[in-house]
């Protein structure tokens, strides 16, 4: 295709497009053509990546035109990474998305010296199986082979948060919570925040927190409830799902029985209430031994089953579970009924979390002290003994 744009035609093509009533655009095809002449590549990378995004140029076939008349002469010049990320506006004019797809699939061939650019062209590929054709199989493959290709890239590239972005819808559209919630935070650590706007902001926030409330084994609610996202949720109907996360986080039953009337109105929440209630007595468990002093970590039955409020025949069981899972580590008496915990999984900590671990530690510290001047007090005893 590009072999056969002759340098003349490439004139024409920008000398015609000039001639639009539009000044502004005109003056922008009059600086790529001077670009182009001067063969000035870098500058007229930089300058077609912003060029791309115009809103005039998102009608009809533009950019496909741009690219057969014009970018094909001399894509072989240009940094791999950009021309993929140029690539991503021009496929999105390709009324047959198959075709879009051998389009990518020619351009990933250019490319290959580029590992990120590879990546990028396999992640859009992905993008249009899922989204346009909903090719769920396919896109799956797609999402296996990136991720061993970024598990091999020095540090965090820009294709990553593509990446976690299309991992993440379809882990989603799966049901796998704990998957969509663990490669949805990651897709929010790699992007600036305030590049979405306030709506995408509150549909990230609503199903982070979903998932992490019906994902399984997501135990660790603390670093979604320090994200900034959740901020979007305050003075919206769905507050409320920052305020039942907050219980989670804290094993407070009291609660998530009052919130009931607005989580209980979601049909996945609604429908999974069973394993919610499992989930919150697993985390209170955990919140009870995490404020415990180091030497007193022995819990009753009942303490347990007031706090859970679980029948004491259910506490056992709940030990067993948390014990199964790695969220505490102890050992039961079933004879004394209690349990001697030795061991609590780490969770990042809200400000209350941390402010009762920093009362713990100034008793410790007025212990030591104590101990301290005990010591100094008897040295002489100490020493004649």
């Amino acid at each position: 295709m590009a072999a056969t744009v002759a340098q003349k035609d490439v004139s024409t093509f920008l000398r015609s497009k000039q001639n639009v009533s539009d000044k502004e655009l005109a003056e922008e095809w009059a600086e790529l053509d001077t670009l182009y002449n001067k063969r000035l590549w870098h500058q007229l990378t930089l300058k077609l990546e912003t060029f791309v995004k115009h809103p005039l140029l998102q009608k009809n076939d533009n950019l496909i035109q741009l690219y057969i008349n014009f970018l094909s002469t001399f894509e072989n010049k240009i940094n791999p990474l950009s021309l993929v990320e140029i690539m991503a506006h021009v496929i999105q004019q390709f009324q047959d998305k198959q075709e879009a797809i051998k389009f990518l699939e020619k351009t990933e061939s250019k490319v290959k010296s580029n590992n990120e650019a590879v990546a990028l062209c396999k992640v859009l590929i992905g993008q249009i199986l899922l989204d346009k054709l909903n090719n769920q199989e396919l896109a799956k493959k797609i999402i296996e082979d990136v991720e061993v290709m970024l598990d091999n890239a020095d540090g965090v590239t820009t294709v990553h948060g593509r990446f976690y972005l299309l991992a993440s819808r379809l882990y989603r559209l799966q049901g796998k919570h704990a998957e969509y919630y663990r490669t949805a935070l990651r897709y929010l650590g790699c992007i600036d925040l305030h590049s979405l706007d306030r709506q995408e902001q509150e549909q990230h926030a609503f199903f982070l927190g979903l998932a992490a409330l019906l994902g399984e084994g997501v135990y660790n609610l603390g670093e979604l409830l320090a994200h900034p996202v959740l901020e979007s949720l305050k003075d919206t109907p769905n507050s409320w799902l920052v305020d039942l996360l907050q219980a989670f986080n804290a094993g407070d039953i009291v609660a998530l029985e009052r919130l009931k009337p607005q989580w209980s109105k979601v049909a996945d929440l609604a429908a999974q209430e069973l394993k919610l209630r499992q989930k919150i007595s697993l985390l209170c468990l955990m919140e009870m031994t995490f404020k415990r002093q180091a030497n007193n970590r022995q819990l009753t039955f009942t303490e347990i089953s007031q706090e859970t409020r679980l029948p004491l025949g259910e506490v056992e069981l709940l030990v067993m579970k948390a014990l199964a899972q790695g969220l505490v580590r102890g050992a039961i008496d079933q004879v004394a009924g209690t349990v001697h915990m030795t061991w609590v999984q780490p969770r990042v900590l809200d400000r209350s979390q941390i402010a009762g671990m920093v009362q713990r530690l100034d008793g410790w510290c007025k212990d030591v002290s104590s101990m301290e001047h005990l010591l100094e007090s008897r040295a002489s005893e100490i020493l004649t003994l």
